[in-house]
């Protein structure tokens, strides 16, 4: 406070220093939230098929966790720990890159005709790709 009672408050150069750092984990954040906002209106979980009830809540719901854990994996590796590349580098890269594709490719192959027929155990399949996929996820990002 100044002798006239009110309060100066100036912006030093160093306390500017930390704002594009909190930018960016604000906007990773409402990025993470968009994506999760999008998938779930994509998805629809809560409509779900007469006949095949069961595989498809569970694979709605395990591809919504594996992106929720992929979007906060991102998000601590590009934000905390310097970048995606000095986390998964090398084979681990490739791993990192299958893993992100093939739960993808699947929620989206899904509706295609040649898998009508067999759509129970396609989606049974994918629940379980998408559970391995967090499990290699979490396993790259923590060892």
């Amino acid at each position: 406070m100044d002798n006239k009672g009110s309060m100066n408050l100036k912006l030093l150069p160093a306390d500017m220093a930390n704002f594009n750092e909190i930018l960016n984990y604000i906007l990773g954040a409402v990025f993470i939230i968009i994506i999760l906002s999008v998938a779930y209106a994509y998805l629809k979980p809560h409509q779900l098929h007469k006949r095949r009830l069961v595989s498809t809540l569970v694979l709605k719901l395990s591809y919504l966790f594996y992106l929720f854990v992929l979007s906060i994996i991102v998000y601590l590796s590009a934000l905390v720990r310097g970048g995606l590349d000095k986390v998964f580098y090398g084979v681990e890269f490739f791993v990192f890159l299958l893993v992100l594709f093939v739960p993808t490719i699947g929620i989206f192959g899904r509706k295609l005709g040649q898998f009508s027929k067999k759509r129970e155990g396609y989606n049974y399949f994918f629940t379980a790709v998408n559970l391995l996929s967090v499990i290699a996820i979490l396993l790259m990002y923590f060892i």
